[in-house]
């Protein structure tokens, strides 16, 4: 498996030829869970430093979609509703101790209704990895709208650099 760089360049160099009738689309897949978990991974590390320090220990998982419980719990007419999901006890309501037999926090990604989001919209699937991300994150420090918006555009900006 290559890196997410060679992954990224490998598809843009495919789908900047001038006449799609020049894209070699039996080349064109959308990234295996492995892949996707690497996606991840480099979305998360180009997250700013102290953002990141602050996610030590919050467990992440990339599964294909969420279960039928959490689609349940948050009234989703499908599971492509839901592309990712902060769980656990968000730190402006934890105490100062964790409590006995607590989950640890985790951040769930799902891979097929990301994908999914991708295939309709004019946006990168790193970018889309990006803000899931960052939105849920924000949710477990209990960041407002704002304070997301503000990190997203902070990572667009070094990502420019």
């Amino acid at each position: 498996m290559g890196s997410v760089p060679e992954m990224r360049a490998s598809v843009d160099a495919k789908l900047q030829a001038q006449d799609s009738a020049e894209i070699d689309w039996d080349g064109i897949k959308a990234p295996s869970a492995d892949a996707f978990e690497v996606l991840a991974q480099a979305a998360f590390d180009r997250l700013p430093e102290a953002f990141r320090a602050l996610c030590a220990d919050v467990i992440f998982n990339v599964t294909e979609f969420p279960d039928d419980d959490v689609c349940k719990e948050l009234e989703a007419d499908s599971p492509f509703d839901i592309l990712g999901l902060f769980t656990g006890i968000g730190l402006p309501q934890q105490g100062y101790a964790p409590q006995t037999g607590q989950m640890p926090n985790t951040i769930h990604l799902y891979r097929r209704p990301i994908l999914d989001y991708w295939a309709e919209h004019d946006e990168t699937l790193g970018g889309i990895v990006t803000h899931v991300l960052v939105h849920e994150i924000g949710h477990h420090f209990g960041f407002s709208d704002e304070d997301m918006e503000a990190i997203e555009a902070q990572v667009d900006a070094e990502a420019e650099r």
